[in-house]
């Protein structure tokens, strides 16, 4: 039997990137909740986890911003029940505007949105420079959904906007690989710095 998820949408969505088409799981579940139970694999969060559950799982941390600690808001309590809902209200306003599936619009801005360089520092002599190296696909994917809940959350933090139609916004901006998006905005600049340091 194929699931719907959220007993709506179906999500037999295909990849296009063949770099990601092993690391984002798509598979049919009505409600995605893995509850940690496959995290003993190397790559479970990619295998095991559905791409929507790793979202949610993201938005229940956005406070989190590089080392420092930002103070959350009331949207993430670490119900997740609630962050479902939003998710689900959200994936409603991508389907009024687009009139696609949404999960297709949210697996294609993944796709935007994941950087395919970076930079890290190597110290060499007591001196310290930036390395330019590929992203690995966990990876990728992890900034893309970071960068997409982070930008939903600065969006409509204190502010008179949803955090459904902030988050709607940024996954159709990404879609669209328009640099209002956070996630694509910052790719481009992380390719930028990367390529800079070469």
């Amino acid at each position: 039997m194929d699931f719907k998820l959220f007993d709506r949408w179906d999500s037999n969505v295909s990849v296009n990137d063949p770099g990601l088409r092993k690391y984002i799981n798509l598979s049919p579940v009505i409600i995605p909740r893995a509850m940690g139970r496959n995290a003993k694999h190397r790559f479970y969060k990619s295998q095991f986890t559905h791409i929507v559950e790793r979202l949610a799982l993201k938005l229940m941390v956005t406070g989190h911003k590089g080392k420092k600690h930002k103070i959350s808001s009331g949207h993430f309590t670490g119900k997740i029940h609630k962050v479902y809902k939003i998710i689900k209200e959200t994936f409603d306003v991508i389907e009024k505007k687009t009139n696609k599936n949404p999960i297709e619009v949210f697996v294609r801005a993944i796709e935007n949105a994941a950087p395919r360089d970076e930079i890290t520092s190597i110290e060499y002599g007591g001196a310290k420079y930036p390395q330019a190296v590929e992203c690995s696909p966990q990876r990728r994917i992890d900034i893309a959904l970071r960068q997409m809940a982070q930008g939903a959350y600065q969006k409509s933090f204190n502010k008179k906007k949803k955090l459904k139609d902030a988050l709607a916004d940024e996954i159709m901006f990404a879609y669209n690989s328009d640099q209002n998006s956070q996630a694509i905005s910052k790719k481009l600049e992380l390719e930028r710095q990367a390529s800079s340091s070469r």
